[in-house]
């Protein structure tokens, strides 16, 4: 299979890669916040993530989800630039959750999975479960799959059903850059 669809879970590769270059820099959790240290000046690089996860295949399709950014951000269009479908959703009001993302990738890809004359290789980028039905419906349709991410937040039941678990930690050097 020479050609692939890409899938990206924003939030999650941003989030879980900001977690992994504080991890690599060695910051500590602050004693009165117990969640994991981030490092705020970490940014992905669009075009380098492509490249890294397409590995040669020719991408049929690439599309970035994630939430509706403030009117000056460039971030969208800096991923749009380098090849990326970008889609957005507002946040919950309520709650300020991201709920849409997930089933904004998972409708665009099955859309895509159904339409596509012939099997190739889904690449999706997320650790959450809620894809386990995306990655069932591609081995319907005889397609191989792979998750992207970082270790620290792929769900066990999630690795368990795709063809290749490919870790966005060996090319974090590679995806993206941050200050010192």
């Amino acid at each position: 299979m020479d050609e692939c669809l890409i899938l990206v879970d924003n939030s999650n590769v941003f989030i879980e890669g900001r977690k992994f270059s504080a991890r690599k820099k060695g910051l500590l959790k602050d004693p009165m916040d117990q969640r994991d240290p981030v490092d705020w000046s970490w940014r992905i690089d669009f075009g380098s993530l492509l490249k890294q996860v397409a590995n040669g295949h020719r991408i049929i399709k690439a599309i970035l989800v994630g939430s509706t950014p403030p009117p000056n951000d460039s971030l969208w269009s800096a991923a749009a630039s380098q090849g990326f479908e970008v889609k957005t959703h507002k946040r919950s009001f309520s709650t300020g959750e991201e709920k849409v993302v997930d089933t904004e990738l998972l409708a665009s890809g099955l859309k895509i999975l159904y339409k596509h004359p012939h099997p190739a290789i889904l690449k999706l980028l997320s650790g959450d479960r809620d894809f386990i039905p995306l990655v069932e419906s591609a081995y319907e349709e005889g397609w191989e799959t792979e998750l992207w991410g970082f270790s620290a937040s792929i769900s066990n039941e999630l690795s368990q059903t795709v063809s290749r678990v490919q870790l966005l930690d060996s090319v974090f050097d590679q995806i993206g850059r941050s200050e010192n």
